[in-house]
Parts: C-alpha cells; structure tokens; sequence
C-alpha cells in the first residue's frame, strides 16, 4: 500500500467511525456508520446518519405551497428511514391500489365461446408453435372486436380473421373465417398455379373497413418479392 491509500483508509475511519455519544442510548449504534451503506439495510430502524434536507429545493417547494403540501398523490418522505423500509411502504400501497380493480375485473371476465384451432398429438415432447401472435382490433362504431392470426405450418398463405360482438350475449355472422392469398396475383390463367404462390408475412387492421397485410413470394429463389396489400373487409 502507498502511503496515499494508507492515509485514504485513515480518513475514512476517523470521518465514519468516530464515537458518538448521542448515540450510547441506542443498542449496538455507538458508531457513525458508513452513509451509503444505511440506506441499504433492510431495517425498520431510523437511519443513524439522515440526510440533511436544508436547502434541498425539492422540500422546499413542496413546503411553500399550499396545494402540494397536503396533496394524497405525492408519496410521503421518510428521512429517517432505509430505502427498504421506503420501498415495502410504496409496494404495500400499490398492492391496496389494484386489488380492487383486481377483484372487479376478475369476476367480471368469463369465457364467450371456445373453439378449436388445432391439434396435436399428446406424445410430442415439444409443442410446434402453430399459432402466430394474433392482432387485436376494437370497431367502436360496429360494437364489434376483431383478432387477426396466422396459422404456420399448413396454412401459411392464409389469415383468419375471428369477429366477436363486444356484446356476449349477441352473435355476428361468419364469426371465424379464413383469406386464402394462394396465387390470386396471377397475371393470366395460363400461369402456373405454383409459379405465383404467396404466404401471408404479418397482418393488420388499418382502419374499421380496411386490412393491411405483407405477402411474399413462397418459391425457393433469391429476390422473393414482397408485396404491400390493404383488402377491403368486405
């Protein structure tokens, strides 16, 4: 060690550790501990060192105004207090705050309807993802909810469209149908059927009337082509 860290250790010892005896009343805190280290223990106890808040403009803020002062919507300080003494109060407060939203909304969702997309054999070890994350759509002016999905696999050049009314106990036509792309983009009849053959890239609504969808060439070759089409729903 140079005589550099020996006088650094020093100082750090004579700073933190002198004896205090303001503090001989309390058990086990004859010291000044290290201040960083206090706001880490997980101890209902006051800090030994709080931190000086004269001058602090954030408090002195808050005690010039009238409104802010006894506001419920700013969590209250506790400078005499460990950071996780702070944080068991803001989580117990949070868990009071959506338990209730919690309980309403559980015992207000039920199931509408169940339907089978697919199976698979229960010997597999691993599922085969099948189901492509689905995009949701709201019609405020229909009162109607639309999920959007792909299925891989088999059917990759199709997208199924499901529409539910936001109203359960109603029922909408045609409540899960499928768009098959295939080769619709053929320029003549004569073309071959496997020439032209799309898969469907992503889907989304782009607005209440109309579908965005990104397609792409499914032949095994370089420069597949890609194509940006928006399909009226009807």
């Amino acid at each position: 060690m140079t005589q550099k860290d020996i006088t650094f250790v020093a100082d750090f010892l004579t700073e933190h550790f002198n004896e205090a005896p303001e503090l001989y009343n309390r058990k086990g805190k004859y010291f000044n501990v290290e201040r960083v280290g206090q706001y880490l223990k997980d101890e209902d106890d006051d800090l030994v060192s709080p931190p000086n808040t004269e001058g602090n403009q954030w408090f002195n803020f808050l005690k010039d105004s009238t409104h802010l002062k006894e506001s419920p919507l700013l969590f209250p300080y506790y400078p005499e207090k460990s950071l996780h003494f702070v944080k068991r109060q803001m989580e117990g407060i949070i868990d009071q705050c959506l338990q209730k939203p919690a309980d309403v909304i559980g015992k207000s969702v039920h199931q509408a309807v169940c339907m089978s997309l697919y199976k698979i054999s229960q010997s597999e070890d691993s599922t085969p993802q099948l189901f492509k994350l689905p995009f949701l759509w709201n019609d405020k002016t229909s009162n109607l909810h639309y999920v959007l999905f792909t299925m891989l696999e088999n059917s990759i050049s199709k997208i199924h469209i499901l529409r539910r009314h936001t109203d359960t106990s109603r029922s909408v036509s045609n409540g899960i149908l499928a768009v098959e792309f295939g080769n619709f983009l053929n320029n003549t009849i004569n073309e071959s059927s496997d020439s032209r053959c799309y898969s469907c890239l992503d889907a989304h609504f782009y607005d209440d009337e109309t579908v965005t969808v990104i397609l792409k060439e499914s032949v095994q070759q370089e420069g597949k082509e890609r194509v940006l089409a928006q399909l009226p729903l009807s």
